[in-house]
């Protein structure tokens, strides 16, 4: 039987409450669990000693007999000093995936475009541009 140190929702509808619980891994995630191991209000404040509480002789009962924590909860027996927490790193999470990456690439060589349009504007001789005045003022010049 693989064991479980998880969370079990509880509360009301946008008010979670949270027991911390050990249970079959197979088991529903409010349903049926092994014993109460502590609670977790998201609710409250981060410093309030109300937020988390864990019954530590319990958990190191429960982790000494082969209970796996989940992460969430890992991270709160980590803060507790009872169990060493390492957070996990997944860099290929954080790549852009496919469709993301050919709109990068496609808006790369369009910017690459204009700036070698820009440089050969700005390469080309410009055209003389015609006298001041145009050509009305030219004429009476002509014909005096």
């Amino acid at each position: 039987m693989a064991l479980k140190i998880r969370l079990a929702r509880g509360g009301t509808k946008k008010r979670p409450f949270y027991r911390i619980v050990v249970a079959d891994s197979r088991s529903p995630r409010d349903g049926r669990f092994i014993e109460r191991l502590g609670q977790y209000n998201p609710l409250l404040p981060k410093d309030s000693a109300e937020r988390i509480k864990l019954n530590e002789d319990r958990i190191k009962h429960w982790l000494g007999n082969g209970a796996k924590p989940t992460d969430r909860v890992a991270r709160f027996l980590g803060d507790a000093n009872i169990l060493e927490f390492k957070p996990g790193n997944n860099p290929q999470k954080a790549k852009p995936k496919a469709k993301a990456q050919e709109r990068a690439e496609a808006a790369r060589l369009a910017a690459e475009e204009a700036s070698q349009a820009e440089n050969d504007a700005a390469d080309a001789p410009a055209e003389e541009a015609p006298a001041e005045g145009g050509e009305a003022e030219n004429a009476e010049a002509a014909e005096s």
